[in-house]
């Protein structure tokens, strides 16, 4: 039988994001034309990896206790979704002007951690892009 070896880090991270983008329904991505720069807004994806030394009662009680559930998104920043991948935790992506950026990064560094492990990725849509090349593909 041959052992296969575990993917880096790095490459397990961006098969988690691929695959998450690759599973968002329509209308979860934004609308074509509003991407990263066409509005003065960026897009940001959130990796919030459980704690799994944590019950979720334990993470819960750590999201009340800091306040996260209310200062997450900060006023001005958007959530254009949010999704729970099963044995990793959640992936959120919001839509923001740059200078919320440090906001954002307060409300996490305040209340998320603790409960999550979180990782950061500049995104932007992607979907109409794809679709023009599809159509144009042979």
């Amino acid at each position: 039988m041959r052992h296969l070896r575990p993917l880096p880090q790095a490459s397990t991270v961006l098969a988690l994001l691929l695959a998450s983008t690759l599973a968002l329904p329509g209308h979860a991505q934004a609308p074509a034309g509003k991407g990263a720069s066409t509005d003065g807004t960026m897009l940001l994806t959130i990796f919030m990896k459980h704690d799994q030394g944590k019950t979720l009662e334990e993470i819960n009680a750590h999201l009340d206790r800091t306040g996260f559930r209310k200062s997450f998104p900060p006023p001005g920043v958007e959530v254009v979704s949010w999704y729970v991948m099963m044995g990793v935790g959640q992936v959120v992506t919001v839509r923001l002007p740059p200078e919320k950026l440090r906001e954002v990064n307060l409300a996490f560094e305040k209340g998320a951690w603790g409960a999550f492990r979180t990782e950061f990725y500049p995104t932007y849509d992607y979907r109409a892009i794809w679709e023009k090349a599809r159509s144009a593909s042979p």
